[in-house]
């Protein structure tokens, strides 16, 4: 996350930056899913559950749960991989955070158009991303 990122005292970054980065995951499995990004059309569920701030790195997975015939279940995590800002007197100091720690996780559903195929229409070998940021 860049000094841009950080919406909040201390550096603290907004849970809708991390929610903006599942979107770019849920685009990313619909185009190798089904050729087309598609519409996000609602987040069932939504849990930040610890503090991202700037400097730090963030592993986005995602994964398609369920495939309906326009619709796609997806889930999402982040994962704190690198915390940035661990030293005041060296600003540029990071350090590897193992394990990665769970900042956020979701699940929701986006649709595709009817005349897009999946690419898997009898498999249940759905696509699985990983971005980091």
């Amino acid at each position: 996350m860049g000094g841009q990122d950080a919406h909040y005292g201390g550096g603290l970054v907004d849970g809708a930056k991390v929610v903006q980065l599942f979107g770019d995951v849920a685009t990313e499995l619909l185009i190798r899913h089904d050729g087309d990004e598609g519409l996000f059309v609602a987040y069932e569920e939504v849990v930040f559950t610890a503090p991202v701030y700037a400097g730090d790195y963030l592993e986005v997975t995602g994964r398609i749960l369920r495939v309906g015939a326009t619709s796609r279940r997806m889930e999402f995590a982040a994962h704190k991989v690198i915390e940035g800002g661990t030293d005041p007197a060296r600003p540029s100091a990071a350090k590897v955070v193992s394990p990665p720690e769970l900042v956020a996780r979701a699940v929701g559903t986006c649709v595709v158009p009817k005349e897009r195929q999946s690419a898997f229409p009898t498999s249940g070998d759905a696509p699985q991303v990983t971005i980091d940021d």
